[in-house]
């Protein structure tokens, strides 16, 4: 993906990239350092702490909340779509709801921005 679309590289310079464990290869690191990336990623066990590891876990947090809400909420599996098309639009429109009930929820001071309860009829 970095590799295929340059804007991501030249017109970001100094990204943050957010990985999982498994992205631990020489080659990688090589590539990341080349092209003035750091990769977050967490460290295995047996392994030293990496620099910058302790703020991944509320990012992980976030994200999963986000995925059980998105799943629970707008339940994506259930989407009836028919098309691969369809289901793109499906997904698109589902995660906009989700952001525009979060973003109003926020901008009218509710004290909990993520449930939908409020605007399922």
């Amino acid at each position: 993906m970095l590799t295929s679309d340059t804007d991501l590289l030249f017109a970001h310079p100094g990204q943050t990239i957010i990985g999982e464990k498994g992205y631990v290869s020489k080659r990688l690191d090589v590539f990341m350092t080349g092209h003035g990336l750091t990769l977050l990623r967490p460290s295995y066990r047996n392994n030293k702490p990496r620099p910058g590891e302790q703020s991944l876990r509320p990012i992980r947090q976030l994200i999963e909340s986000v995925n059980d809400t998105l799943k629970g909420q707008l339940d994506p599996e259930r989407h009836g779509a028919r098309t691969p098309a369809g289901v793109l639009a499906r997904a698109g429109q589902r995660i906009l709801a989700l952001t525009a009930a979060i973003w109003h929820n926020r901008a009218t001071g509710q004290p909990i921005t993520r449930p939908l309860i409020a605007y399922d009829h």
